[in-house]
């Protein structure tokens, strides 16, 4: 009976890792919906980028606007795949290629059915071009987590005390 109940421990355990990542594919799924369209989305973005530039062309805003909507496809991607990497790592600690590698296969499928499913919504269609931004967004997550997880972050000497030499005080 104790085997089952620390069974359902490590499960529970295990599962919980998996919330994170489970929401950012949620939250991916919402944006590929036709409430996120570029018509959508152009009537909140172009009137803020006008507001920003208002001398630049109509063109040039909207070519601002796309150039935006494709760094979103970057940041989503990014952010989901650090979350499935924290997911499939759980508690341990470190960075393994195993785990970056599945990390990087189970952002590009879900990339691949994140088109298919816009393929089938009204006003969306599937790119491949949009599969390979994200499949970019979700590398570059996971260098930035080698360069973290290996210390050799550019931005990890924020933070930390220097080291003093023997017998100097602060």
């Amino acid at each position: 009976m104790e085997h089952i109940r620390t069974n359902k421990v490590f499960r529970w355990a295990r599962i919980k890792y998996w919330i994170p990542a489970i929401i950012v594919a949620a939250i991916i799924s919402i944006f590929s919906t036709d409430h996120f369209t570029p018509e959508e989305t152009a009537k909140v973005i172009v009137p803020i980028l006008h507001w920003f530039l208002p001398d630049a062309s109509r063109a040039y805003l909207l070519h601002l606007h796309s150039g935006i909507r494709k760094l979103s496809h970057v940041a989503e991607f990014a952010v989901f795949s650090v979350t499935v990497f924290h997911a499939l790592r759980g508690p341990r600690a470190g960075w393994r290629l195993n785990w970056a590698l599945l990390t990087s296969l189970i952002a590009v499928s879900y990339a691949v059915l994140d088109e298919f499913h816009q393929s089938h919504v009204p006003m969306r269609h599937a790119s491949p071009q949009d599969i390979g931004i994200d499949t970019l967004g979700a590398v570059l997550a996971q260098l930035v987590v080698w360069w973290y997880a290996k210390g050799m972050w550019p931005l990890a000497w924020i933070g930390r005390k220097p080291k003093l030499a023997k017998g100097q005080d602060r």
